[in-house]
Order: C-alpha cells, then sequence, then structure tokens
C-alpha cells in the first residue's frame, strides 16, 4: 500500500538501495495490518478501491477507511521503529515500544460496532 519511494527517505535510505527492499516491504504489509487491526476496519489506497453494489454503485464495504495522511504518518513510525528495532527486545538499553504516536494517529478511526 505504501510505496517504497515514501517508505526509504523515512527510514533514511536512498532510493537506489535496493539491499531492504524486501524488509521494508514486508514491515508496509505488516504496518498495514496493525492499523486494521486496531481500527477494526479494511484500508483502501483510494476511494476508487472500494468495493461497490454492481447495480447501486453503494460502496458494499461499512468499514472501509481510505489512506490519509495521519494514517500514512502511523505506519511509517511502525515501519521506521521496526527498522531501528529489529527484534522484539533490544538488549542494553529499555525495551523498544510502538512510539505512542500511532495509537493517537489511528484511534480516532477506530469502528466500534453496537451489537
Amino acid at each position: 500500500m505504501l510505496d517504497l519511494s515514501i517508505i526509504k527517505p523515512h527510514v533514511r535510505l536512498e532510493l537506489d538501495e535496493t539491499d531492504e527492499d524486501v524488509l521494508l516491504e514486508t514491515y508496509a504489509t505488516a504496518a498495514q495490518r496493525l492499523v486494521e487491526n486496531r481500527t477494526g476496519r479494511t484500508l483502501y489506497a483510494t476511494d476508487g478501491e472500494i468495493p461497490t453494489d454492481s447495480e447501486t454503485g453503494e460502496p458494499t464495504d461499512d468499514s472501509a477507511l481510505v489512506l490519509d495522511d495521519d494514517l500514512t504518518t502511523a505506519m511509517l513510525l511502525l515501519i521506521g521503529h521496526w527498522f531501528e528495532n529489529r527484534e522484539a527486545v533490544v538488549i542494553g538499553s529499555s525495551p523498544a515500544e510502538l512510539p505512542m504516536a500511532v495509537e493517537a494517529l489511528i484511534s480516532p478511526y477506530r469502528h466500534y460496532q453496537i451489537y
């Protein structure tokens, strides 16, 4: 969902450096899934990707969420964090946790279902 052209500058890699591409793409997919899981919504890159009813043209995904700057920033923070801290525990320093800003950025997008 996020292109390497936006991820690489965030993690301070040159665009022509390709050694970490697979890892960064894996982190990008994991960041997308984390946002989807935490919000309870399905993330789409554009409005045009949201599935619609063929007869009415109305969206069929009530939990659709279109990628915006807040969500992009949250995903970049996650990717950058994982890129810098490649293990679950960092030896010799305090444990590395998810950046606090991630929750602040994605929490307004949470989809609550009432049963």
